[in-house]
């Protein structure tokens, strides 16, 4: 399968087609909002993302910025061959729940130990989700959990078509 021709960035923006593979971890600079049914789950300086090739941004935030109550195990577990195994876990807001809406690692691989205690949460299972004051748009597809905001430009995998890539 042939990928899209990648947008020029403009000003501000990056590409990402730019991003590493394998990915890297860097800190978010700028604030991170996460809500759900009316509530502010997620209001962070401390987040990180992760930056792979062709993936808008997955963000994490540390739990110790989570509220209380809003994580609760979920079962099921996937792997990836960089940061290997990720345990899943519901979004909890009042009596609304996002099943296996977010996901950790719980003994990342070298390279990710700073995703320790970091939870990614997928933006299109909450009802909002900010970063840096932009409104997020998430990553099409059921499994990535990339943040789009207009700082980032593609074309993006996730898309149908787009596994190949």
């Amino acid at each position: 399968m042939r990928r899209g021709t990648p947008d020029t960035p403009g000003p501000g923006q990056e590409s990402v087609w730019d991003y590493p593979r394998p990915p890297r971890v860097e800190p978010v600079h700028g604030r991170v909002t996460v809500e759900l049914n009316g509530r502010m789950l997620v209001d962070t300086t401390r987040a990180l993302r992760v930056l792979e090739t062709s993936h808008p941004p997955t963000v994490y935030v540390p739990r110790s910025d989570v509220a209380p109550g809003a994580l609760r195990d979920a079962e099921g577990t996937s792997f990836c061959e960089f940061k290997g195994r990720a345990g899943y876990l519901d979004v909890v807001a009042g009596d609304v729940v996002a099943a296996r809406a977010a996901w950790y690692y719980p003994s990342p691989s070298r390279g990710f130990e700073q995703l320790v205690d970091h939870v990614a949460i997928y933006p299109g299972r909450m009802d909002r989700c900010t970063l840096d004051g932009d409104v997020v748009t998430a990553q099409e597809g059921d499994f990535y959990g990339g943040w789009i905001t207009p700082r980032v430009v593609g074309p993006f995998k996730g898309a149908p078509g787009t596994w190949g890539w």
